[in-house]
């Protein structure tokens, strides 16, 4: 007990999986952020923006997506280091907005249109240690508060730091602390086969770490391309976000009505809210389905992620996880954008929609296996179902059937022929102009059997066909080499 006392907090492995934890739930809410502010940016001189400001705003939502795709890599890595440790890592986050103690009080996350003061909230947070810059109105805790304490203690807990930048620096230090405790060999025992690779994804944080030196390497890259990088540091995410401030500020001075962005809400929440302060409910219809499906989409892609991590790689089903989940990411963003572009509802008549990035209460990994896949197979075919609903016109979303030529039609058609290739070809038969004509079928007479009434053998008659037909069909179907799938629940 002594040695615990004395220790530090970092020799705990338990203690420093934590603190991965929530450096994995602070880039992940980055990451969220900035993609809700590259979609709440309007687009072209249709929506009300001259030639000049269209293609400003075009340039600055390709630096926000890449500035979100980094965070991505940054995620990755962060997640690789806790698999290192022997650790699952954490995919989940706490929802929009965050509670008081997630993070320390300086630092606050929330989902906002991107305008003067969310641009300057993105370059405070990414300022580098010793920085003036100021945090964006708006944007200031709710309270000030501490976390953490001196005492020795085994509970693990958050400590309080001023810019991202330095709670990247304490962890590499906890890390070498507890190296240098333990060695290598037992401190990185994890599996290096279940962590993302590039055999999997092109993102520069996925390089497997299997010893203090990769995992101090990710650590660095985090910090100078990113959280806290030097002011010199011409491609980091603090002089991107500057440079768009720049832009912004000098087509404000031209045109002081200029508006990048819809006025999308802040923390949007798709249900009654037990506590209004600060969120945005979301009640028109069609803004609510659209924010929904983006949900289910973005929680199923946290889902498949946490299965990869689960899988042993390379390997064909993993790397087809991967896949499903960047797949999802990119149909999430066209649902996002479109939900900026949409009512809120009359609570709130003077500001648009937006998604809300709602995590499922526990996105755990799944078990691998068969019934895994299923889980995957049968969410897929939801979305499917709420996508091709979204397409049709809101006054034919509860009816059945589509009138003749209207939107409805035509997607479910597209739909059709996408899923035609999981079908088994159906041989063309022609007839040769000299062949005999084909004599008419004759059907067997049947038998009739003494030893059981005749309304029985008829049902048994009937079942046999039944059975037959659909015996013929799966051997059709497992003969077809297109009608295999590849993401299979068995």
């Amino acid at each position: 007990m002594n040695d615990v006392a004395t220790a530090s907090p970092y020799e705990q492995r338990e203690i420093l999986i934590n603190a991965l934890y929530e450096a994995a739930e602070l880039e992940h809410n980055l990451m969220c952020t900035y993609l809700y502010a590259a979609a709440s940016l309007r687009s072209g001189e249709a929506e009300g923006l001259s030639a000049t400001e269209a293609a400003a705003v075009k340039r600055w939502r390709g630096v926000l997506v890449d500035v979100a795709i980094q965070e991505m890599g940054h995620l990755a890595a962060v997640w690789n280091i806790t698999s290192a440790l022997g650790a699952s890592p954490r995919i989940g986050r706490a929802n929009f907005p965050l509670d008081p103690g997630y993070l320390p009080a300086g630092i606050t996350v929330k989902l906002a249109p991107l305008n003067a003061e969310t641009l300057q909230h993105f370059v405070f947070l990414e300022r580098p240690h010793g920085s003036s810059e100021p945090e964006g109105a708006g944007f200031a805790c709710e309270r000030v508060y501490v976390r953490g304490t001196d005492r020795p203690h085994l509970t693990p807990m958050g400590r309080d730091y001023d810019t991202v930048g330095v709670f990247y620096e304490r962890l590499g230090e906890g890390l070498r602390t507890f190296v240098t405790r333990y060695g290598e060999a037992t401190a990185f025992g994890g599996d290096p086969a279940l962590q993302l690779s590039p055999e999997e994804v092109n993102l520069p944080g996925c390089r497997h770490v299997i010893c203090l030196k990769t995992a101090l390497a990710a650590f660095t890259a985090i910090v100078e391309q990113g959280e806290g990088a030097p002011r010199d540091s011409v491609n980091s995410h603090y002089q991107k976000f500057i440079g768009i401030r720049s832009e912004l500020e000098q087509l404000t001075q031209k045109n002081p009505a200029f508006a990048p962005a819809f006025p999308a809400a802040t923390n949007p929440v798709l249900r009654r809210p037990p506590r209004p302060e600060g969120r945005v409910w979301i009640e028109d219809a069609d803004a609510f389905a659209t924010v929904d499906l983006a949900n289910a989409s973005y929680a199923l892609m946290l889902r498949l992620i946490g299965y990869a991590y689960a899988l042993r790689g390379p390997g064909q089903e993993k790397s087809l996880a991967v896949d499903l989940a960047i797949g999802l990411m990119q149909a999430v963003m066209p649902l996002a954008e479109r939900a900026a572009r949409l009512p809120a509802g009359p609570s709130n008549p003077h500001c648009n929609a937006g998604m809300s990035f709602i995590v499922p209460r526990d996105p755990s990994p799944l078990p691998p296996g068969p019934a895994a896949r299923r889980l995957v197979l049968e969410r897929f075919a939801q979305l499917a179902t709420a996508g091709a609903a979204l397409r049709r016109p809101t006054s034919c979303r509860g009816s059945r059937h589509a009138p003749r030529g209207s939107s409805t039609s035509r997607p479910r058609y597209r739909h059709r022929q996408r899923l035609r290739w999981a079908r088994p070809p159906r041989p063309r038969r022609r007839a040769h102009p000299q062949a005999p004509p084909r004599p008419p079928p004759q059907r067997p007479t049947p038998q009739p059997q003494a030893s059981a009434p005749m309304a029985s053998s008829g049902c048994a008659v009937r079942r046999s066909r039944s059975l037959s037909r659909r015996s013929a069909a799966s051997t059709r179907a497992s003969a077809s080499p297109g009608h295999r799938r590849c993401f299979s629940p068995t």
